[in-house]
């Protein structure tokens, strides 16, 4: 079993950055790669990014790609989301998730694909 702690959400301006952290707890072998889903009121989950833990191979959502990037830290054993130029369409829940994924390419934006997920961490916007 694998448990995921979330940090770093907070209220933010457009343009801003944010960056969460996730903490990962368990057994490595459930795992081969960790990512991030968000979920805005009334929205279906949506997958943000993922990376292959431990190769690092990295998969963004066309919305975030130049703006945010993943990081894994095997040795602190957590994986991070660096966000930038952030605007109010990147407000919601976001989710860190953790998962044995065959053809990530293919299969890692789909939220059933992941066994893990945290409690999650708000991401907000102010004016």
């Amino acid at each position: 079993q694998v448990f995921l702690v979330e940090y770093g959400g907070d209220s933010v301006q457009t343009g801003g950055s944010l960056r969460l952290s996730c903490k990962v707890q368990g057994d490595p072998w459930n795992y081969n790669y960790l990512g991030w889903f968000r979920q805005t009121s009334g929205k279906e989950r949506e997958g943000v990014a993922a990376i292959g833990a431990p190769s690092g191979a990295e998969y963004y959502a066309d919305s975030v790609k130049g703006r945010f990037t993943v990081y894994l830290d095997n040795t602190k054993h957590t994986v991070d989301l660096q966000m930038d130029y952030l605007n109010p369409e990147d407000s919601g829940m976001y989710y860190c998730v953790a998962g044995r994924i065959d053809y990530p390419w293919e299969r890692w934006m789909n939220p059933g694909r992941w066994r893990s997920w945290g409690q999650g961490t708000q991401v907000s916007f102010s004016s």
